[in-house]
């Protein structure tokens, strides 16, 4: 098996990044065991924040054993947007994204930034992943039913932080904008979407945030075990399909 370790995290760009939401929500799974649910560390508190989720992300990331986790949100913007502001490769984006949306600043919501800002996208902007998908919608398609768009402006600025901090950059494997193939031995962080593997798996109680964390942790083990992820993470397309895809991200799962 790849991994040691399975991190599923349902996200939310709601409030603050210092808020704490009901709807974030993290389980671990490991080798040989299903999905737990995984509580905040701070004693007396019940709910995540964002800063927690990515200290907690990070720490996983330091322990040494590899583990891949899974998180809810986009990784990144169509090709227009990267074309339309001369944005060459993941690693530009971020460090712009972060110039024009400090989401992750104290006391910040997404729409305190979002208002009059000019630099975002239009809704009918899909990345090619979200082309292959039935149900995914555009990160730029605010305030509606099942839209990510909120929580990718409040994720991204979190992955520039992770890829900045040791061991970001010499035993993490950001998928698949450090390439599609998967080096032995590394941690992997990759963009999940959990209504790909929802429906596999009985709810057994749980809420629906919980349950589709507790998803993305179950298929990630499963897919490991059964030796298909390497699979997962090579996804059959085309030669321009694939520079296309190593700048606009790609959800795990899409085949």
């Amino acid at each position: 098996m790849k991994f040691q370790r399975y991190i599923g995290v349902d996200y939310s760009g709601a409030e603050t990044s210092e808020s704490r939401l009901k709807a974030l929500q993290v389980f671990e799974a490991t080798v040989d065991a299903e999905p737990k649910k995984v509580s905040t560390p701070t004693q007396g508190t019940k709910n995540w924040s964002r800063l927690e989720i990515a200290q907690y992300c990070h720490r996983a990331l330091e322990s040494g054993a590899p583990v891949i986790i899974g998180l809810d949100h986009g990784f990144s913007f169509p090709l227009s947007y990267m074309q339309r502001y001369g944005l060459a490769s993941w690693d530009a984006f971020l460090q712009d994204f972060m110039r024009h949306w400090p989401t992750a600043d104290p006391h910040t919501y997404v729409d305190f930034v979002r208002e009059n800002n000019p630099r975002t996208g239009h809704s009918s902007e899909l990345r090619l992943c979200e082309q292959w998908t039935a149900t995914a919608k555009s990160v730029f398609q605010f305030d509606v039913q099942g839209s990510v768009a909120k929580s990718t402006h409040a994720g991204l600025p979190w992955l520039l932080w992770l890829r900045e901090m040791p061991p970001g950059r010499s035993n993490v494997h950001f998928w698949p904008f450090d390439g599609f193939e998967v080096p032995s031995g590394k941690s992997v962080v990759a963009e999940v979407y959990p209504s790909l593997y929802r429906r596999r798996f009985p709810v057994s109680g749980r809420s629906a945030d919980e349950h589709d964390a507790w998803s993305v942790a179950a298929w990630l083990r499963e897919a490991d075990r059964r030796g298909s992820l390497d699979g997962y993470f090579v996804p059959p397309l085309t030669l321009p399909e694939r520079r296309q895809a190593g700048l606009e991200g790609w959800i795990l799962g899409v085949c």
